[in-house]
């Protein structure tokens, strides 16, 4: 363990040294974020995910610029150039780019301007006039290194080449890398103009075919616009900072005087900044500005993701879904409480009123022969016409209608997961059952789907694919832990997210419940090929067994601590199923009874509040949510409008809604509230009720402006989504 690491991250996130210290022994020891949130609050100190996450993050980040720091010792070592001095500026290098700077007079480089001078025996020059003596004289000095034979055919060729060394020195120098990287990132401005001739091609991006913003406070969405434009050779982008201050900076740092001498250097200077340093900086700042806005981007896909994978679940009903269609029809499965196809079928409500009889029948006699409880209708083309179309059928009792997110559905229906799950049935089968099983649980479904193709990110393909696949999986897992997996029903992908398990084990304990059938007791995981006592210790307690013979093992209570309860049961004089359902027992218990060395009270409270609600989800109470009737197309829409709609999606720099057209809307941040907000995470959520006002309709470009100011709207309610992305414009 790394002393040096723990004090920093300590200072960083103002957390007492011991519990980062603690944190991180237990994320060496292979224990998984969920786990040691939930499990080992007494050695964390009730440490949450966020700061736990953060700890391994720094970690990380730090033992890469250690590796880092080690390879360039190595490298000076083996050439022999590495002295005390040097060896201690690496050592108290605390960012990669300080790193970069000291190494960077020492790194191989390719043959430049300065080597050749170098070559050409022109150093002793550049020292001489580097020294900016106030009695030396550049160009007589320069007569004595006129050599053909070397390739130096002038006085001017000469100073020519010295200027190049000392321009090779200022661009390497550390002190001045770190001063005008400091301009670039105070008073720099990306500039970006349109690509001469690609004007109509990329009319997208016109807002940046002349645009100039400040590096400091531009957005990340706006970064990510202009990298995807210049990627795309729609842009020209660049950042510049003002050249004189930047001359300033470094004649203040290497010209010393008035000497014809120093006008040399002065020279060598400019040219430096003009034709080395500029470009470095560019290129550094290009980097961390995007390094900055993928963190940020992928801050917004990740707390839009959590959003919808904790959506309201219906829960175990009998399901008819639809997945709609014009031409091709709609294909409809039918579904029992555990999700299992029962029937397939196709319906073709859309050809002509003729049709509109017989297959409302056909609708109405499945929904008798099946008991459905609930109708769920993907929200892709003809979804409103079919929604319109079932609300018509006369059925014998009230079944709710609810239109659901399919965004993702062809990705899985079209996968190896859902060739295994369903290798008999075509791809339209498989879309409509997973629209019909993300109503009943949208959490279990939607981990069967790469949560890149689940339609909530922002620009999720331009930024860091690893650093995405990070963010996005510790959601999951977050999630997927948060909520907790029935074992005996669970999908191999579920219990993939499991802390402790993974594809390899999930897959284990599937193979186990095939060949034995359901399991009793979490003791019983045990048995599981490969489940040994770690994988147990961090899995047990986030898997459920319901009408088990323990109830605990129906609750997140971990096996670790079931002798605590049977204590406190024992204490009491009843069983612990008793204990569980009489909460005037519960009441009389003294927690302060039950402390040890490893069990606290964090702990004992966590036990206590799982007694009163075994197994609980933390998942709010699903509600129907219908769209305003009559307005199913753009062409419906009006300005003024007062709609009901769903979020579909929240970026950096506004919200998407549903309101039932077949086109997002977007809410622009100035239109969020009646206040200036800077998060628009801070006032709505993926998935949550809105009300909206529409501004603008621009039929042409499919655009639909809308405006949630005065509008009422319920931050607590959960339900469909649909993806919309534009390029934002900027303000």
């Amino acid at each position: 363990m790394n002393q040096a690491h723990i004090i920093k991250i300590s200072s960083e996130l103002s957390l007492p040294p011991r519990r980062v210290e603690a944190t991180a022994e237990l994320l060496d020891g292979g224990a998984t974020i969920p786990f040691i949130a939930r499990y080992r609050k007494e050695i964390t100190g009730s440490l949450d995910e966020v700061a736990i996450t953060a700890i391994r993050d720094r970690l990380s980040q730090l033992k890469e610029l250690d590796d880092r720091r080690e390879s360039i010792i190595k490298s000076l070592e083996e050439r022999d150039v590495l002295t005390d001095e040097l060896k201690e500026q690496i050592m108290q290098a605390e960012t990669m780019a300080v790193l970069e700077d000291i190494y960077l007079p020492y790194r191989p480089k390719r043959r430049t301007r300065a080597t050749i001078a170098r070559e050409k025996g022109l150093e002793p020059l550049a020292e001489l006039i580097f020294a900016q003596d106030f009695a030396l004289d550049p160009a007589e000095e320069a007569k004595a290194f006129v050599d053909e034979s070397k390739g130096v055919e002038s006085v001017e060729e000469a100073l020519a080449g010295a200027r190049d060394i000392i321009a090779e020195h200022v661009n390497e120098d550390k002190t001045a890398r770190g001063r005008i990287r400091h301009l670039f990132f105070r008073e720099g401005c990306f500039q970006t103009k349109v690509v001469q001739g690609k004007e109509d091609e990329g009319k997208k991006y016109e807002d940046y075919f002349d645009w100039n913003e400040p590096v400091a406070k531009a957005p990340s969405h706006r970064i990510l616009a202009m990298r995807r434009g210049a990627r795309e050779e729609f842009l020209r982008l660049q950042i510049v900072a003002p050249e004189e201050q930047a001359l300033r900076i470094l004649d203040g740092l290497f010209v010393k005087n008035q000497s014809p001498s120093s006008t040399q250097v002065k020279e060598a200077v400019a040219d430096s900044y003009k034709r080395l340093l500029s470009s470095s900086m560019e290129t550094e700042i290009l980097t961390a500005t995007r390094e900055r806005a993928d963190v940020e981007a992928i801050r917004v896909f990740a707390e839009n993701l959590r959003e919808l994978l904790l959506t309201s679940p219906l829960g175990q009903k009998n399901v008819l879904a639809i997945d709609p269609g014009f031409r091709t029809g709609c294909k409809i499965v039918c579904l029992d409480r555990q999700g299992q196809l029962k029937h397939s079928d196709v319906i073709y409500p859309h050809h002509g009123q003729k049709a509109v009889p017989s297959e409302a029948a056909k609708v109405a006699a499945l929904c008798e022969q099946y008991d459905i409880e609930a109708i769920a209708i993907g929200n892709g083309t003809a979804s409103r016409e079919t929604e319109a179309f079932i609300r018509t059928i006369k059925l014998s009792r009230n079944i709710p209608v609810i239109v659901v997110n399919e965004s993702g559905a062809s990705i899985y229906s079209a996968s190896k997961v859902a060739r295994e799950e369903f290798p008999n049935e075509d791809v339209t089968v498989r879309g409509a059952v997973s629209i019909g099983r993300r109503l009943m649980d949208p959490l279990a479904e939607l981990v069967k789907i790469d949560p890149k193709s689940i339609g909530v990110g922002q620009y999720q393909h331009d930024v860091d694919q690893s650093l995405l696949k990070q963010g996005l999986d510790d959601v999951v897992v977050s999630c997927v832990n948060k909520v907790g997996v029935e074992v005996n029903t669970a999908s191999k992908q579920l219990l993939t997210y499991v802390s402790g398990l993974g594809p390899q084990l999930a897959q284990n304990v599937i193979d186990y419940r095939n060949e034995n059938g359901p399991f009793t007791s979490r003791q019983q995981l045990k048995k599981v090929h490969r489940l040994g006592a770690k994988a147990f210790e961090q899995a047990a307690g986030f898997l459920r067994i319901r009408d088990a013979k323990n109830p605990l093992d129906a609750s997140a209570v971990h096996p670790e601590s079931y002798h605590v309860v049977d204590a406190m049961a024992a204490d009491a004089g009843v069983s612990v199923a008793n204990l569980m359902k009489d909460e005037s027992l519960r009441k009389k218990i003294r927690l302060q009874n039950y402390v040890t060395e490893t069990v606290g009270l964090p702990t004992l409270n966590d036990i206590m509040q799982e007694l009163a609600k075994p197994g609980r989800d933390p998942r709010r109470q699903f509600e129907v949510f219908s769209f305003a009737e009559g307005v199913n197309t753009m062409e419906d829409l009006e300005v003024g409008m007062k709609l009901p709609g769903i979020v579909t999606n929240v970026t950096a720099f506004g919200a998407f809604v549903d309101v039932g057209v077949h086109q997002d809307g977007l809410v622009h941040i100035s239109q969020l509230a009646n206040h200036f907000i800077k998060d628009p995470s801070d006032v709505v959520k993926v998935h949550q009720k809105v009300r909206v006002t529409v501004l603008d309709v621009d039929l042409a470009k499919k655009r639909i402006s809308l405006s949630m100011k005065d509008a009422s709207s319920s931050k607590n309610h959960k339900t469909t989504n649909r993806n919309g992305l534009n390029i934002p414009k900027p303000r």
